[in-house]
């Protein structure tokens, strides 16, 4: 997810969320240096679990959760020793996993409440990317460029068919927008 100010012409991307492919962070600086790059929250939570049993999902979401809710990041750092603590001896890669993306973690705890229900996620990205992959390999090939990016067209609005959307895309976003 890409926020872009246009300032003199010129587009510089603000908050890049991404979902911690390694190296991406590195790339993304290389390409807009004052960019923020921020670790989707819920694909850092789904690596969680990743190295620990189903039975302690639960209780280790409950652990997590003061982590990420935390107003700032001495808040966070503090719950985050808390839960090292409780689960660093039974599951160290799961701190390690924390600790190795605490700097594209962090940034997000700057934001308003009601920013950060935008920004902690890549899943509406992925969603459309989906739909699109989708609608792609349904066609097979395309005869002209034109003809490609109608497919996309339509595609994206299919995932509105009533024309609601909007009234809902500026619902989420009014909190966050402000006054």
């Amino acid at each position: 997810m890409l926020t872009e100010i246009k300032n003199r012409g010129v587009a510089d991307v603000c908050i890049v969320v991404c979902d911690g492919l390694k190296g991406l962070p590195e790339a993304i600086n290389t390409v807009w240096e004052l960019a923020v790059v921020q670790t989707c929250i819920i694909h850092l939570i789904r690596n969680t679990f990743r190295f620990a049993p189903r039975q302690h999902w639960d209780e280790m979401s409950r652990d997590l959760k003061p982590i990420y809710t935390a107003p700032a990041e001495a808040a966070a750092k503090e719950r985050f020793v808390e839960f090292a603590t409780k689960w660093g001896p039974k599951y160290p890669a799961i701190v390690r996993l924390w600790e190795n993306a605490w700097s594209e973690f962090v940034p997000f705890l700057d934001y308003d409440v009601e920013i950060r229900r935008v920004i902690c996620s890549t899943n509406a990205i992925e969603s459309i990317n989906a739909r699109y992959r989708r609608a792609i390999r349904a066609r097979g090939h395309f005869p002209t460029e034109q003809a490609a990016l109608k497919c996309l067209y339509l595609a994206t609005r299919a995932l509105d068919p009533t024309g609601r959307g909007r009234a809902r895309w500026a619902m989420r976003w009014k909190p966050a927008l402000g006054p």
